[in-house]
């Protein structure tokens, strides 16, 4: 993907993305000005590949009984599995769990504000490192999701759609937008991303009602269509992640040891499902206790 510089001058674009934002963002709990850091890091990992319906009720019954990361170190990793519920991609509630166990060990229980010291944590990529120390610790950062990756895809560099993963032009394009002052900056990252969300969306984006649509390379360009490498959507149905659910939820429901029969009842297939099962152990998901008995890890 190339970059382009004619895109309109940085301050215009963050007073246009900005007023649009003070107008239309969502009231979200983890954007409120009370918010703890902790609050804002388990945000940031619900909402990786789960929308905000979805991650609302579950992020909240989480912050009722973890409500700082002492809290939940203090419990088995197994508790977390089975809080996270229906959310999907179970291992990132292993991976906060982690997380907060190494912010109890290393910080004293605080959430660090230090870019470099969150993206020690495990669990903690580029992007959540960068989030966390925007969006809770107001600093200048670089925030690069999928809404934000979209948009600049489409105002600047006048592509439908960013590439699979992101690429060093990507971030040039990012730090060379970037406000100035680190406040700002953290209201620009989260106004873009909520523009992404709510308006130029990945499907049937609303370009009429689009504060950038004067200054969008796409729009100017006639919206061509993707010319890059085939955009698959994930499926489920009838997938290893499936089966994985499933027997998963078996052993969030048990609250203790579970047998090889109650799993065998889930799903028919025996192949997959053995498959299913030891991909769960392998991911620190599910423990065998003895033969043919499991648990969720304590």
């Amino acid at each position: 993907m190339a970059t382009t510089t004619t895109h309109a001058p940085a301050p215009l674009l963050h007073t246009i993305v900005l007023d649009w934002y003070r107008e239309y963002a969502r009231d979200l709990p983890w954007r409120a000005p009370d918010a703890s850091p902790w609050a804002v890091m388990v945000s940031e990992f619900m909402l990786q590949q789960t929308p905000v319906k979805r991650v609302l009720p579950a992020y909240q019954a989480w912050l009722e009984r973890w409500p700082t990361p002492a809290a939940l170190a203090q419990d088995a990793p197994g508790e977390a599995v089975r809080m996270w519920g229906r959310l999907g991609y179970p291992r990132r509630a292993l991976r906060l769990h982690a997380a907060a166990s190494a912010i109890v060990e290393r910080h004293g229980g605080e959430v660090p504000s230090d870019h470099t010291e969150l993206l020690a944590l495990p669990g903690v990529g580029e992007y959540t490192a960068a989030a966390v120390a925007s969006f809770a610790f107001r600093q200048r950062h670089a925030v690069l999701d999928t809404n934000v990756r979209r948009v600049f895809a489409r105002a600047v560099t006048g592509e439908e759609y960013p590439a699979q993963a992101t690429t060093a032009a990507e971030r040039r394009t990012a730090v060379e937008l970037l406000p100035d002052h680190p406040e700002v900056a953290a209201q620009w990252a989260v106004g873009v991303m909520e523009l992404g969300a709510l308006v130029c969306t990945a499907r049937s984006p609303e370009c009429g009602g689009c504060p950038l649509r004067a200054h969008c390379a796409w729009d100017r360009a006639g919206r061509p269509p993707y010319q890059g490498p085939a955009r698959r959507g994930q499926s489920y149905e009838g997938t290893d992640r499936q089966v994985r659910g499933k027997l998963l939820a078996v052993l969030r429901e048990a609250h203790g040891e579970v047998p090889q029969h109650r799993l065998d009842a889930v799903w028919p297939e025996p192949v997959q499902r053995s498959r299913a099962l030891h991909g769960l152990i392998v991911d620190g998901l599910v423990e065998p206790v003895a033969p043919g008995v499991y648990r969720l890890p304590q």
